[in-house]
């Protein structure tokens, strides 16, 4: 199998994986974090939302979380907006990238953002013409493109259609999501090959959840088709409040030490990854989910025994 020789991991605990905790999770915790994870090595570390607190209060303290992060040159650290309101409070907040949301069916989206494809694309519009005049870049991500919880299957047009929308306002990279978790390798293939006829492949990453113990073999399937970038939470933090039983994204650790037993470069070192989980879940107080995290960490504690 031909693979890319570098993957780009983006890293989506503090936001996407904490975003539903019951308990609150202190900004000094995030900001720790966020911090941790940078220092291993990731590229891209979503730091939060602006969202209105109303319907997350996980991150209604994004804006002080960004004023303490350590921003290291390289490193970008995105936040999710929904609207004008949201894209205000992220420039405010010394934000250069953002990212917007849409939904690749129509009761995902009512359910989700309380409008319409149609109505999420024109907000979407908004939010990216005034982003990218601001001089921010901005990320696209669509929601349930191999599964829907209210509607069941996805047709890979309709994710395709909605990719589009997304890259023809300005998107510069579209994030592909399985946020139920139900899809296989030969749906994920088919959905991303609809969607690579109407945009660049080197523009698309996938974004997997874990539910049925497919990820892994997700990603894949689509990096046989060229896909180079992937979404994962450390610790394998998350899930979706949408899709009862969901669990969260992709293990990071999981991601990482799959790509490196292919020799595929990432530029993320493992044991500030695994310091970095550590920390989140004794915070958290709960064990990692991430299999090859749970066993590398094992490894180590019994190599400094």
């Amino acid at each position: 199998m031909k693979y890319p020789k570098k993957v780009r991991m983006v890293e989506v605990g503090p936001r996407d994986g904490l975003q539903n905790e019951p308990g609150s999770v202190p900004a000094e915790v995030k900001v720790a974090l966020i911090d941790r994870l940078a220092d291993a090595g990731l590229p891209v570390v979503e730091a939060g939302s602006f969202v209105s607190p109303k319907w997350v209060p996980q991150m209604a303290d994004t804006a002080e979380v960004m004023a303490r992060i350590r921003r290291q040159p390289g490193v970008s650290y995105p936040v999710l907006v929904p609207n004008m309101k949201g894209l205000e409070a992220a420039i405010a907040a010394k934000a250069t990238e953002v990212a917007g949301f849409a939904a690749a069916t129509e009761a995902f989206s009512k359910r989700n953002t309380n409008c319409t494809i149609a109505e999420s694309m024109q907000r979407q519009s908004e939010v990216c013409k005034a982003a990218l005049a601001a001089g921010l870049r901005v990320r696209g991500y669509i929601s349930v493109v191999l599964g829907c919880p209210y509607e069941g299957e996805v047709q890979p047009a309709a994710v395709a259609a909605v990719s589009q929308r997304l890259y023809d306002m300005g998107c510069y990279e579209i994030s592909l999501g399985d946020t139920i978790g139900t899809g296989t390798p030969a749906k994920a293939q088919r959905m991303m090959e609809a969607v690579a006829k109407k945009i660049p492949v080197d523009r698309l990453a996938g974004h997997f959840h874990d539910t049925y113990g497919q990820a892994l073999a997700n990603i894949l399937a689509v990096m046989e088709m060229g896909v180079a970038t992937f979404d994962s939470s450390v610790a394998g933090l998350g899930g979706c409040p949408y899709a009862k039983g969901a669990t969260g994204n992709v293990a990071s650790e999981d991601v990482l030490y799959m790509l490196g037993g292919l020799g595929i470069d990432t530029g993320v070192d493992m044991g500030k990854l695994l310091d970095a989980a550590e920390y989140i879940c004794a915070q958290l107080k709960r064990p990692t989910v991430s299999r090859a995290g749970r066993a590398l960490a094992a490894k180590r504690e019994k190599a400094a025994a």
